[in-house]
């Protein structure tokens, strides 16, 4: 009697037949805090850096076996075959993740989920709160390296620490930020409303931060009708569609958050209508 072996391919493997690659290991380069409990991790993976679209997501899986669900995070930038996640400190998952080192290693798997739309001339107006933040600095990345005739302009609210703007300064043509104590991304967006219109190119929102946030700026852009790309922040359990754990209600049904999405506009998530 044999004992059946089971074949797992590598990622090179897996990207050279053609298929996505499972879950694998890559190594940490860089792990350091932004601001209180708020971590930006960064890890060596070709593919994911070859293949990551602004809004995709990575689940990472913890190293305690114990623990089966993986946590999704946001791609928030790619330089070379190095890839950097931003997350904040909420459990014992990301507890973990906050004590990797440089050398350690993690599984992940990914990029997951569609993407936001960027190849259109426009001003995009990029709108975050908190750890929303991180998507929206992918896609100011992405829009800067397509060089087409399209530009950036994040609008990011804060609770306090304005964490992201040195990042997204990197690539957006302008940023604005405002925390708690001085209004929220609201109050941005009615400031610069006068300079968007006088731009020659029209603005297309894309967001992602909380929903009461998100469902506000829906509003606000559909009352000057505003296009607008949604990125929910939604609880998810398998992240590629299986568990049916982060569905949201949308003008076609209940949809899933990780493979329907997790970019919706506002029209198919009846937003602000």
């Amino acid at each position: 009697m044999t004992t059946a072996t089971t074949f797992v391919p590598t990622v090179a493997e897996a990207t050279k037949a053609g298929f996505f690659p499972i879950r694998h290991e890559v190594e940490i380069v860089d792990n350091r805090e932004l601001t209180d409990g708020v971590y930006r991790l960064t890890f060596r993976d070709e593919y994911i850096a070859d293949h990551a679209k602004p809004a995709q997501f990575v689940d990472v899986y913890s190293n305690d076996r114990t623990r089966l669900m993986p946590r999704p995070f946001g791609v928030a930038e790619v330089n070379g075959d190095e890839v950097s996640l931003m997350f904040a400190v909420v459990g014992k998952g990301t507890a973990e993740f906050a004590e990797l080192k440089p050398g350690d290693t993690i599984r992940v798997m990914g990029p997951l989920g569609n993407s936001f739309k960027t190849k259109e001339p426009a001003n995009y107006v990029l709108v975050a709160g908190g750890l929303g933040v991180p998507p929206l600095v992918r896609a100011a990345q992405c829009i800067a390296d397509a060089g087409n005739n399209a530009k950036s302009t994040a609008v990011f609210g804060y609770r306090n620490m304005h964490f992201g703007d040195d990042y997204v300064g990197r690539y957006a043509d302008k940023v604005y930020s405002i925390d708690e104590s001085e209004g929220n991304v609201i109050t941005l967006l009615d400031r610069i409303e006068g300079e968007l219109r006088d731009d020659e190119l029209k603005p297309v929102i894309l967001s992602c931060g909380p929903l009461p946030m998100m469902k506000a700026v829906a509003e606000w852009a559909a009352k000057r009708g505003i296009e607008t790309q949604l990125s929910l922040e939604q609880r998810m359990g398998c992240g590629y569609g299986t568990c049916v754990l982060c569905t949201v209600d949308t003008t076609e049904g209940r949809l899933k958050v990780c493979s329907d999405g997790p970019v919706f506009t506002r029209e198919r998530l009846g937003w602000g209508e």
